[in-house]
C-alpha cells in the first residue's frame, strides 16, 4: 500500500486560522476552505511567528465558482472585464474610461459639483428610433424651490422655458440671422405685428391704412375727405377764412372780447360817428372811471346826439323849461343838472357870486 501524506486540517467547528503552527507547517480549514502557512520561527523547530492564508476560496481568487474577496487589493497591469457582469461598483478615487462608456440603467446620478465635458454636442433622447413623440418633454430640469425647466413640447413644436430669459447687455434675439428684438429696439426686419398698445411714438413714417374716426383718426387721406368723415362743412360747422377775422385775432388780449360785448345799437352808433383822429387820441388818453365807462357801455344816444357832443354846431329851436337838464362837470364827474337847479344856484349870490345890477340912471 502506498504511503499517504496528510497536512494538519480542521473538518468542522470554527472558520479561521489555527491558533498556532510550526515553522513551514501547513494547515487547511475545511470550514472556510482556506490554506494556512506558518512563517518564521522563534527558534529551531519552534512555533511560527505568524500564520498566513496562502490559498483557498477564502484567501485567493479561484479560477471558477462564486467567491467573495475581502480586504484591500492592489492590481497592476490590464484588467479585462469584457466577459464579466459587474452588479455594483463603488470607488472612492478617480475613474478613467479610455473607451466608450455605456450606461443602460434607468437613472444616472452624478453628485459632483462641476461636470466638465469636452464634447461640444450633447445628444438627448438618443433612442433606437427617435421621433418628436419620443422627444416630447425632453430637455433640462434645474431643481430649486420649483423646477426650472427648458423642454421640447411636441404639441407646440417648440422649446419651452418655465422661467424668464434675460439676455446680457448688448445682446439681442435673432431669427434666421436677423435681429428681431433688443433691449430697446424692435428689429427693422419685423414688418408685421399684433401689438395692441405702444408707448409714446416720437418718430417714424406711417404707411398703414387710415385710422378710423372711432379710433381717434380721420379715416381719410385728404383734408376734404377728413372734413366729410368728421361731419365738418366750411361755412356751416367751420368758419371760413376771413381777413377781418384774422385782423381781430391779432388784437391785444381782451380786445376782441370787448368788441363782442357791444350791442347792435352801440355798434350802430359807432358806425355813424364822425370822430376825428385827434378826438380818438383824446379818448385813448381818457382817465374815466369804471363806473363812467359802464355808463357809456349802456348809453342809448343816437348818432346825431353823439355828433353834437363831438362838436356839432347845428341847433334847433327849443322852449326851455325848469325841468330841462344840462350836462355839468361836478368836481370831475359828469352829471345832468336841471335848469331849476341852475336858477337856484344863480339866485344864491353868496354861493354863486352872481349879481343882477340894474345899472344907473
Amino acid at each position: 500500500m502506498a504511503n499517504t501524506l496528510r497536512i494538519k486540517r480542521r473538518a468542522s467547528g470554527d472558520a479561521g486560522a489555527p491558533s498556532s503552527l510550526a515553522n513551514a507547517e501547513l494547515a487547511f480549514n475545511e470550514v472556510d476552505d482556506v490554506l494556512y502557512y506558518g512563517e518564521g520561527t522563534g527558534g529551531a523547530g519552534g512555533s511560527a511567528t505568524q500564520i498566513l492564508a496562502i490559498g483557498g476560496s477564502g484567501a485567493f481568487a479561484t479560477l471558477s465558482g462564486t467567491q467573495t474577496i475581502s480586504g484591500n487589493k492592489t492590481f497592476t497591469g490590464t484588467l479585462d472585464f469584457s466577459g464579466a457582469t459587474i452588479a455594483t461598483l463603488d470607488t472612492t478615487g478617480n475613474v478613467t474610461v479610455g473607451g466608450n462608456l455605456v450606461v443602460n440603467g434607468t437613472t444616472s446620478t452624478i453628485n459632483s459639483t462641476t461636470v466638465s465635458v469636452d464634447d461640444k454636442n450633447l445628444e438627448l433622447g438618443s433612442t433606437a428610433a427617435p421621433t418628436d413623440a419620443t422627444a416630447d418633454g425632453g430637455g433640462i430640469t434645474l431643481k430649486g424651490s420649483t423646477d426650472k425647466t427648458f423642454n421640447w413640447v411636441d404639441a407646440t413644436d417648440s422649446w419651452t422655458s418655465s422661467e424668464h430669459i434675460d439676455l446680457a447687455s448688448g445682446k439681442e434675439f435673432k431669427i434666421a440671422g436677423t435681429s428681431v428684438l433688443s433691449g430697446s429696439t424692435l428689429g427693422s426686419g419685423v414688418t408685421g405685428s399684433s401689438l395692441t398698445s405702444v408707448g409714446t411714438i416720437t418718430s417714424g413714417t406711417w404707411n398703414g391704412s387710415t385710422i378710423a374716426v372711432a379710433n381717434g383718426g380721420t379715416g381719410a387721406t385728404s383734408a376734404s375727405a377728413a372734413r366729410t368723415n368728421l361731419g365738418l362743412v366750411i361755412g356751416t360747422n367751420v368758419q371760413a377764412f376771413d381777413a377781418d377775422l384774422d385782423t381781430l385775432s391779432g388784437m391785444q388780449t381782451g380786445g376782441a372780447t370787448a368788441l363782442a360785448a357791444l350791442t347792435a345799437t352801440e355798434i350802430g352808433i359807432l358806425d355813424g360817428a364822425t370822430v376825428t383822429t385827434a378826438e380818438l387820441n383824446l379818448l385813448d388818453g381818457v382817465t374815466a372811471t369804471t363806473n363812467e365807462l359802464n355808463i357809456l357801455d349802456g348809453v342809448t344816444a343816437t348818432a346825431s346826439e353823439l355828433n353834437i357832443v363831438d362838436g356839432g354846431t347845428s341847433a334847433t329851436a327849443t322852449t326851455l323849461a325848469a325841468a330841462d337838464r344840462m350836462v355839468i362837470n361836478d368836481a370831475g364827474t359828469m352829471v345832468q343838472v336841471a335848469l331849476s337847479d341852475l336858477v337856484t344856484f344863480l339866485e344864491n349870490g353868496t354861493a354863486s357870486g352872481f349879481e343882477l345890477d340894474g345899472g344907473t340912471f
